[in-house]
C-alpha cells in the first residue's frame, strides 16, 4: 500500500502564525509536532516509510525534507500549486511504477484525527475495496449544521458493490467496518445555513474529509478519461522519470496544465462507481482558529481558556492564546477572543469570527 500526503496547502484561515513561508501543515498546532509529521505518523502502522509519497510546493521543499529527513518517505515537488487533481495524478506516477494495483491513500496533511486506531480499521476496508478498482472516499458524520464543508450525499443503501461479483461482495461484506460502506450519490458544495441543518438531521449527507484511497492504475484511467489535457501531460512526465531531468519536465509541464481538484475534475464527472465509507473517527480539517480552540478542550484552563504560549490570565474566559513568541501576554477581564502573537504580527479578533481571518492575508 502506499500512501500520498498532499502538503501544499496555504493556511490562509490561521493567519498570522500560517504564513506563505509557514504554512499550517508545518505548525505544532494540534500538538508538539507539526501536523505533517502527526499524519505521516498516523499511517505507518499500515504504510512502510518508503511507501509514501509527500507532495509540496517548491518554497517548503527544504523545510520539508527537514522534517522528514530522518525517515525513507520520499517528498515530491510541484513547481507551483495546481489543486490537487495534478498533485494525486503526479504522486501516482511513481506508485504506478511499484505497483499499479496496490491501494494508494491520499490524505491532506493538515488533518487532525482524534481515534486512530479507528481511522486505521477504516482505511484497511476500504483498500480492501479499492483493490478491486473501485474508487473509495471517506465521508464523517455530521455534528453541526456546517457550512465550511462539501459534503456527500448517499444512497440510503448501498446497491452492491459494482464491479464486484456477488462472491467477492459476500467475501469483502465480512471485513469490518464495511457495513458502513455506500453508493455515492453524489459530491455537493458548501451549502448555505439552512441546507446543512437539512443536511445533519436528514442521515443521506456526510461531511467531505478529502481523503480518498484508489490504485494508481484506477485514478491515472479516470484521469484520462476526464482529464484528457492533465494527462497528456503526466505522461510526459512519467517518460522523463528516472532519466536525471523529471523535476525539470515537472517544472516544464505545471506550468501548462489547469489548476483543478480532483473533486471536480474526477469525482463529479466520473461515470464509474464511488463509494463513501460512513466514519466516526474524531476527524477535524482545523479549519480555523475557533476550530483548534473545540478540539483541544481537554486543555482549558479553569476559565475555559486554552493558553498556548507564556500567558497570564485574570478574570477572563472563552479565550484562545497562541504564541511563538518569547514575550509574556497577559489577559485582563476579556473574554471570547484569539489572540495570535508572531514575531512580525499580531492578530486580536473575535473568536467567533476566526474564519475571516484570511482576508487579512488576501490584502
Amino acid at each position: 500500500m502506499f500512501a500520498i500526503i498532499m502538503a501544499g496547502g496555504s493556511g490562509t484561515r490561521f493567519w498570522p502564525a500560517s504564513r506563505q513561508h509557514l504554512p499550517k501543515q508545518f505548525l505544532n498546532i494540534t500538538s508538539d509536532k507539526s501536523m505533517l509529521e502527526e499524519t505521516v505518523n498516523r499511517i505507518l502502522p499500515v504504510i512502510q516509510e518508503d511507501n509514501i509519497y509527500t507532495v509540496v510546493g517548491n518554497l517548503h521543499a527544504k523545510l520539508t525534507n527537514k522534517i522528514l529527513g530522518e525517515t525513507k518517505s520520499h517528498v515530491i515537488v510541484e513547481p507551483v500549486g495546481r489543486n490537487t487533481a495534478p498533485c494525486i495524478g503526479l504522486a501516482a506516477l511513481y506508485a504506478r511504477r511499484r505497483d499499479e494495483n496496490a491501494p494508494m491513500f491520499v490524505l491532506p496533511a493538515d488533518h487532525f484525527i482524534a481515534n486512530q486506531s479507528e481511522f486505521i480499521e477504516t482505511l484497511k476496508s476500504a483498500s480492501e475495496v479499492s483493490k478491486q478498482g473501485a474508487i473509495v472516499t471517506l465521508g464523517i458524520t455530521p455534528t453541526r449544521p456546517e457550512t465550511g464543508y462539501g459534503y456527500i450525499e448517499i444512497n440510503s443503501e448501498c446497491d452492491g458493490l459494482s464491479p464486484l461479483s456477488p462472491s467477492e461482495e459476500i467475501k469483502l461484506r465480512q471485513v469490518a467496518a464495511l457495513q458502513n460502506c455506500f453508493r455515492v450519490e453524489r459530491f455537493v458544495e458548501k451549502p448555505d445555513a439552512e441546507t446543512a441543518l437539512k443536511y445533519m438531521t436528514g442521515g443521506r449527507h456526510l461531511w467531505n474529509s478529502g481523503i480518498f484511497i484508489f490504485t494508481a492504475k484506477t485514478i491515472l484511467e479516470e484521469i484520462e478519461k476526464c482529464l484528457p489535457l492533465l494527462y497528456a501531460g503526466l505522461q510526459e512526465i512519467d517518460k522523463s522519470i528516472g532519466k536525471g531531468d523529471e523535476q525539470n519536465t515537472i517544472d516544464k509541464v505545471y506550468k501548462g496544465i489547469e489548476s483543478i481538484s480532483i473533486d471536480y475534475g474526477v469525482m463529479e464527472k466520473t461515470s464509474a462507481p464511488i463509494y463513501v465509507f460512513k466514519s466516526d473517527f474524531g476527524w477535524s480539517d482545523v479549519g480555523s482558529w475557533q476550530a483548534l480552540y473545540e478540539l483541544r478542550e481537554n486543555e482549558y484552563d479553569a476559565d475555559k481558556n486554552l493558553l498556548l504560549g507564556d500567558v497570564r490570565a485574570i478574570d477572563s474566559k472563552n479565550n484562545l492564546v497562541y504564541s511563538n513568541t518569547k514575550r509574556l501576554i497577559a489577559l485582563l477581564g476579556v473574554e471570547g477572543l484569539v489572540i495570535t502573537d508572531t514575531d512580525d504580527a499580531l492578530l486580536i479578533a473575535d473568536i467567533k469570527r476566526s474564519q475571516d481571518v484570511k482576508k487579512f492575508s488576501e490584502k
